[in-house]
């Protein structure tokens, strides 16, 4: 099976070896090099095999005492659909209950982007994590569709 583990070491590189496997979702190098240098200082759990090869990531930020955020996951292509980002999920929401948090939001592509097949991919995901979605906003990636969900941690 797959377990979900906190990592500290060289999980910049791991995250790297996984995010350059999914260019249909990290297609812009300077998006790239700034989820790189922010997995540098928040907490990262991957998802392992039972030969702990990583399989897939998730980066938990905390913005105050009631929200953290998924602030990049990533599942390598080959293990889509097998329930990992399942599993990465709910342990980073299990992390931030424990923390004291009431919600864990989530920032993706939203509706109005032309992007029709790989986003839709990530919003029915997180729609079926229980995620609900908040707002869809033109501001936080200028210009760019910005869906803001949430799911209730209590």
């Amino acid at each position: 099976m797959y377990a979900i583990e906190l990592c500290e070491t060289d999980k910049v590189k791991f995250a790297e070896q996984i995010i350059r496997q999914l260019p249909d979702w990290f297609g812009i190098e300077e998006s790239i090099f700034n989820y790189l240098s922010d997995i540098a200082t928040m907490p990262t759990y991957f998802a392992t095999d039972a030969k702990g090869d990583k399989l897939g990531f998730a980066t938990l930020h905390f913005h105050n005492s009631a929200t953290a955020e998924i602030h990049v996951m990533g599942v390598l292509p080959q293990w889509h659909g097998m329930g990992i980002g399942k599993l990465l999920v709910e342990r980073l929401a299990e992390m931030a209950k424990s923390s004291g948090c009431r919600y864990l939001t989530v920032k993706t592509l939203g509706e109005s982007h032309p992007d029709r097949q790989f986003y839709s991919r990530t919003r029915q995901f997180y729609l079926s994590a229980g995620f609900l979605p908040l707002e869809e906003s033109m501001t936080i990636w200028n210009g760019t569709p910005c869906l803001l969900m949430a799911l209730s941690l209590h």
